[in-house]
């Protein structure tokens, strides 16, 4: 079959959906599964995606699942549609495939606010402690870790750590913190925070709660500490969608990212969710570098087999081996089989 080359419209930086038909849409579908099944090529999909790039993911997920199903690839061409640090761990984890990332410049304001030379400034200063790295940070972040965590796994994971043990954490002083509240550590932080989840204000949510006292509040750990402080349930994407679930609530203030709301509609289409915004009527609760993969990108990435995430074999061994260690521990302890 004959390749359709379909042009990649520019996108604003809070743009959520491009101009295009269904017909496009459904047509550039169609190709994208052509071309997975061609180039033997597997689509990973973070939450916050477009809904468009998410209906055509072989696997949904937050950062934890998609790095456990980064490990068990076998595919030729891993597509990751989410954002870089997302597309370095799938490279770090399958060195020897292709990885490719629809835009190659959709980076992550907390991967922005740790750069390596500044970092390796700050973890001298403390000798005597260990690193805990947050996975939304670079390759190079990773390489000066011990142990890399995800929201889902972090509060397990630190509990499983000696309590006289010393602990720096990075680069999200938001869910450092909020660990630090519920274990009763005392981790040195990296002053970091996600541009969209730090945003969002408790006043927000209380005058939301006013107007809704029927809903229960749901938050994201990379949220400041004044609005988890009045948040009903907090967790990682999966935990939220999880307590989502099983929840006798049917209404919901939800304080995160916006993508999501795509699988807890379609998962729950019976339950309402109010979105939490960093201000009434603006759509600030988008990740404009999530939103940066486009479906065009998508179709165009896997028919060029470009952009490609080329890295250093040195910093892929040095980074490896928290990432390991992350999967491996999070095995022991349970949280994923």
């Amino acid at each position: 079959m004959q390749n359709v080359r379909f042009s990649v419209y520019q996108v604003g930086v809070f743009d959520n959906y491009i101009n295009t038909t269904n017909m496009e849409d459904e047509k550039m579908k169609s190709e994208i599964i052509r071309l997975k099944k061609e180039k033997n090529a597997v689509i990973l999909g973070h939450y916050y995606q477009r809904d468009e790039i998410q209906d055509v993911s072989d696997y949904i997920g937050d950062s934890l699942a998609l790095a456990q199903k980064a490990q068990q690839c076998d595919n030729d061409i891993i597509v990751f549609c989410g954002v870089h640090f997302m597309a370095e761990t799938a490279k770090i984890l399958n060195p020897s495939r292709k990885v490719l990332l629809p835009d190659i410049t959709a980076s992550c304001s907390l991967a922005e606010s740790c750069k390596g030379e500044d970092f390796a400034r700050f973890k001298a200063q403390y000798p005597d402690h260990m690193v805990i790295s947050y996975v939304n940070c670079s390759a190079e972040i990773k390489a000066m870790s011990d142990l890399i965590c995800t929201s889902g796994n972090a509060e397990q994971l630190v509990r499983s750590l000696p309590e006289d043990q010393k602990i720096i954490f990075a680069p999200d002083k938001n869910l450092g913190g909020y660990i630090n509240s519920i274990t009763g550590r005392n981790m040195v932080l990296w002053d970091g925070v996600c541009m969209v989840h730090d945003a969002m204000k408790a006043e927000t949510v209380i005058k939301l709660k006013i107007e809704n006292p029927d809903a229960a509040v749901i938050a994201h750990p990379e949220c400041n500490g004044a609005l988890l402080q009045v948040a009903d349930f907090v967790g990682s994407t999966k935990a939220m969608l999880n307590f989502i679930e099983k929840s006798n609530y049917k209404k919901f203030i939800v304080a995160t990212e916006t993508g999501i709301l795509y699988e807890m509609k379609k998962n729950n289409p019976e339950k309402e969710f109010i979105t939490v915004t960093a201000k009434e009527g603006c759509n600030c609760a988008d990740c404009s570098y999530m939103k940066q993969n486009t479906l065009e990108k998508l179709y165009n990435c896997l028919l060029d087999e470009t952009p490609e995430i080329v890295m250093d074999a040195a910093i892929i061994e040095r980074a490896k081996l928290p990432i390991i260690k992350m999967l491996d521990l999070s095995k022991k302890l349970g949280i994923i089989k």
